[in-house]
């Protein structure tokens, strides 16, 4: 192809244009600095060659032979030849610079990219697994491997790492890398702080040993960075459940005391060696009664909120209806079901639930909407189907939720603006019915009515993983 170029314009400058051999000379150099930029060093020395035999025989006096009559026109055609040759290096060179160049970038995008990938899980098991398709995917191999010393566990994709077979064991074994080349297996170890905490498998494509082991501090990196944040996370969880049971503690010890109180006071009166009549005695019984049950509640709360915290709580799941569900609940509310008035709706479906767990949340609710409620005042209690859950309203006469309370009014043990003004609590009620709805996949939110009070609205999906429920958090 460079012969055919020298051809042509050896052709036009000695048939068509008369020109000067100097013009000839450079347009001679350009053209071999052209085949050098596109074909490379080997074409363009054989292109100025042929360029310099040409430009001796056509353009040289004595024309037309190889013979040079003035010596000065040698120094001519050698500084050609110099300059062509030289021109043509230089242009490879810059050529090759570039190539290296382009390739460096895509290496780095490529590693900029695994990088990435690799930040998209903080989960230990998932970076890895992740990891392994990331690598295979972005580098184009036919197969990649990460075995971890530690655990002595592999995770691969591909074909070339069967269970069981040579390369796992060449991968898990490997004290040092190993670059096979011709796209057979390669290994690199994956070092952090110096030691060795695994190796990196590849196979498909051939890499540089620096690719590679820029590939390996990368997942070394990753590995790090998502075993420190499973740590700061089993840190944070303990944290919080120290504060978690020492808010627990605190609420018991306050909320435990009043009817323990009430009950010592009740008793040592029952004692006494004071006269008492029928009533007084059944007065003081009907307290100590009354306070017994403020505390097997309190209690329960307690056990519920721990079982919640824990992901302990188990759904026993059955078809009911609502209206039984609303029956038997007011049921166990005796005389203070009279302020609840509910609205049936013939169109709502059984609902797969947990009974007792279900009537406990929406007991919690019912009992706070019964405290910001004046007397006098109903509470009403609503269902209504959409298209795969039924939305179960709450709605009261009371002050209402406001804005800055509704996103925390969930929280454990947080009772609001208004609850030291009408009642009392351990503030773990709205949190419990939160915690149940969740577990049955559901959720929980209040707002406000245009005329006055809150409306409480409990979602609860009509359909559910039978495999996934039975322990549900």
């Amino acid at each position: 192809m460079s012969i055919a170029l020298i051809a042509a314009i050896t052709g036009v400058y000695f048939r068509l244009l008369h020109v000067n051999s100097t013009t000839v000379a450079l347009t001679f150099v350009l053209a071999v600095l052209g085949v050098a930029t596109v074909w490379g060093i080997s074409e363009s020395l054989v292109a100025s060659l042929v360029a310099a035999v040409a430009f001796n025989y056509f353009f040289l006096p004595p024309v037309g032979t190889f013979t040079i009559a003035d010596p000065q026109n040698w120094v001519a055609l050698f500084a050609f030849l110099v300059t062509a040759i030289t021109a043509s290096q230089l242009s490879t060179r810059a050529r090759r610079r570039a190539a290296e160049a382009a390739s460096r970038q895509r290496e780095t995008n490529r590693l900029y990219e695994f990088g990435r990938a690799m930040l998209m899980n903080d989960n230990f098991e998932a970076t890895v697994e992740r990891s392994v398709y990331a690598l295979a995917r972005i580098f184009e191999l036919h197969s990649a491997a990460i075995s971890e010393h530690a655990s002595g566990r592999t995770w691969t994709t591909g074909t070339d790492f069967p269970p069981g077979s040579e390369a796992v064991r060449a991968l898990a074994e490997s004290k040092e890398a190993q670059f096979s080349g011709q796209g057979r297996l390669s290994i690199v170890p994956v070092k952090l702080g110096g030691q060795s905490i695994g190796n990196l498998g590849l196979t498909g494509v051939d890499m540089p040993p620096e690719l590679c082991n820029a590939i390996a501090n990368l997942v070394a990196l990753g590995w790090e960075r998502s075993r420190a944040i499973e740590s700061a996370g089993q840190a944070e969880a303990a944290r919080r459940s120290e504060t978690l049971k020492s808010a627990l503690l605190d609420s018991l010890a306050h909320d435990l005391k009043t009817p323990l109180t009430a009950i010592k006071t009740c008793v040592t009166g029952l004692l006494s060696a004071y006269p008492k009549t029928e009533e007084r005695k059944r007065e003081l019984l009907e307290i100590v009664d009354e306070e017994t049950d403020h505390l097997h509640r309190t209690i329960s709360e307690a056990i519920q909120m721990t079982r919640i915290e824990a992901g302990k709580l188990s759904l026993e799941r059955s078809l009911r209806s609502f209206d039984e569900i609303m029956e038997d609940l007011l049921a166990m509310l005796g005389p203070d079901s009279a302020r609840f008035c509910v609205h049936a709706n013939s169109a709502v479906p059984l609902l797969p639930v947990d009974a007792a767990l279900i009537k406990q949340a929406l007991r919690q609710i019912l009992d706070n909407a019964a405290r910001y409620t004046p007397a006098g005042s109903r509470v009403d209690i609503s269902a209504v189907l959409h298209e795969d859950h039924v939305e179960i309203r709450i709605a009261d006469s009371g002050p209402g939720v406001s804005g800055d309370e509704r996103e925390r009014i969930f929280e454990k043990f947080y009772r609001g603006g208004q609850g030291a003004r009408y009642a009392q609590g351990t503030g773990m009620g709205l949190s419990i019915a939160k915690g149940i709805i969740e577990a049955h996949g559901g959720r929980i939110w209040v707002a406000n009515q245009p005329e006055g009070g809150a409306v409480f609205s409990l979602s609860v999906p009509l359909a559910f993983d039978a495999a996934r429920h039975e322990n549900v958090a």
